[in-house]
């Protein structure tokens, strides 16, 4: 978190914490990702319930993509590669993005 610091003249220092800015992360459709894939993936890496798993899985793959999630910009990228790493290792080219949200 950025700091901000101000001093005032009694000596007394008073930190202002900034909170991070929160980006979206983007789940996108293709037609060769298994629909179980997917749920797993937003259970095991999204930490989403099975039922609201469920409805983002059938959300991306009618609308063809779909806000899965929103977090610091760190957490929704290492998000995304384990996603992704999981999909390339399992030969699926499932998608995600991360966007400022």
């Amino acid at each position: 978190m950025a700091e901000q610091t101000k001093r005032r003249p009694s000596g007394v220092t008073r930190v202002k914490l900034k909170e991070p800015s929160l980006y979206d992360v983007i789940m996108l459709n293709d037609d060769v990702t298994p629909m179980d894939f997917v749920v797993d993936i937003l259970k095991e890496i999204f930490d989403k319930p099975n039922a609201q798993a469920v409805e983002l899985m059938m959300k991306v793959h009618r609308e063809g993509s779909a806000k899965i999630a929103r977090y610091p910009y760190d957490v929704a990228k290492t998000k995304q590669r384990w996603a992704t790493e999981r999909a390339r290792s399992q030969g699926y080219p499932f998608r995600i993005e991360v966007e400022q949200g």
